[in-house]
């Protein structure tokens, strides 16, 4: 019998990894507005977040989190991070016990800290849990591109199972079990990617871009090690990979952040025009926050967060980027 798929999101990412499974399992998508729901059902499409595609028709879509998640065998969380928690706490009003729990969400919560599969871990304890992460754009997948994810989890035989859900056509799916350093890698590289759409609005050009980039992986990576992950998965599709993607794509919202930051807008303006959220915007607080603790220097993020959270230029913080001396490559900093 095949796997009973719930996921729950009617976002982009949500929409779009609904989209896959379903030809792999039956899926039911929870949307929270229940207009969505039924534009789904009726019309196969979502204009909000997919303006222009068309969802498969064995997608089902629901308002109501208890009907998509009583009967799942597997529960794939698509909403964002600073709405997970108290998603879960409804999913464990219907969820049956040992349902494994995949996370979509690249990001981190903002008073504890955690990561997403640890909220589960708390909230939901005696699932299993993992993450679905990687360089994935939504339109692209849905127009039927070829990319690659990554299915973290520390159970090896049933990450397999659920590589096998995921999978479709173009779309591969790897496993790893650096759960770690595979959610830390999709929360780190938005604001990196931030950085870089400030850069790209005042036409620093493509080494300085390349520079930000690399310099940003370091960064990534030295207070990702600190924090449990392995070094190598930060040059993987979770690390470099999704990195490059966010970093250089039009598509990718906290590019779009950081380009609205360059032309000198003020984020509560940029963040009050966006449909969808940027996780790196929250996120880079925590960075701080954890590079502080850890003794990390990381130079990139600090500015990113100066001009978020200081209300610093965009221009002077490229400036203090410059101005920096450089040490040994592979140091921090």
């Amino acid at each position: 019998m095949r796997l009973r798929v719930a996921v729950l999101g009617g976002g982009s990412w949500g929409t779009t990894v609904a989209s896959l499974a379903c030809h792999n399992a039956p899926v039911t998508l929870w949307a929270r507005r229940p207009e969505l729901a039924d534009e789904i059902n009726t019309h196969h499409s979502n204009e909000r977040y997919l303006p222009g595609v068309e969802i498969p028709a064995s997608v089902r879509a629901t308002s109501s989190i208890d009907e998509a998640v009583r009967d799942a065998d597997v529960v794939v969380m698509g909403v964002p991070s600073h709405g997970f928690r108290a998603t879960l706490e409804e999913v464990g009003k219907s969820i049956r016990a040992w349902v494994p729990i995949v996370s979509l969400a690249k990001g981190l919560e903002q008073d504890s800290h955690l990561r997403m599969t640890q909220v589960i871990a708390d909230v939901l304890p005696g699932h299993k849990t993992a993450a679905l992460t990687g360089p994935n754009l939504a339109r692209e997948i849905m127009g039927g591109y070829a990319a690659a994810s990554v299915l973290a989890m520390e159970d090896e035989q049933m990450g397999i199972e659920l590589q096998r859900v995921f999978r479709r056509g173009l779309f591969r799916v790897y496993t790893n079990r650096d759960v770690v350093g595979c959610e830390l890698g999709g929360a780190f590289k938005n604001v990196i990617a931030i950085a870089c759409g400030m850069g790209d609005a005042m036409g620093v050009g493509d080494n300085t871009r390349a520079a930000v980039i690399t310099r940003g992986l370091a960064e990534l990576t030295h207070l990702g090690v600190a924090l449990g992950g392995e070094a190598a998965t930060f040059s993987g599709l979770a690390g470099l990979g999704d990195l490059l993607a966010t970093c250089i794509s039009p598509q990718s919202r906290n590019r779009h952040v950081g380009e609205q930051l360059g032309k000198g807008r003020s984020i509560d303006e940029i963040i009050e025009e966006m449909s969808m959220v940027a996780e790196g915007v929250k996120t880079s607080r925590v960075v701080i926050e954890l590079a502080d603790r850890h003794g990390i220097d990381m130079p990139i993020a600090r500015e990113v967060y100066g001009v978020i959270h200081e209300g610093a230029p965009a221009e002077g913080a490229y400036r203090g980027l410059t101005r920096r001396e450089a040490g040994a490559e592979h140091e921090p900093g």
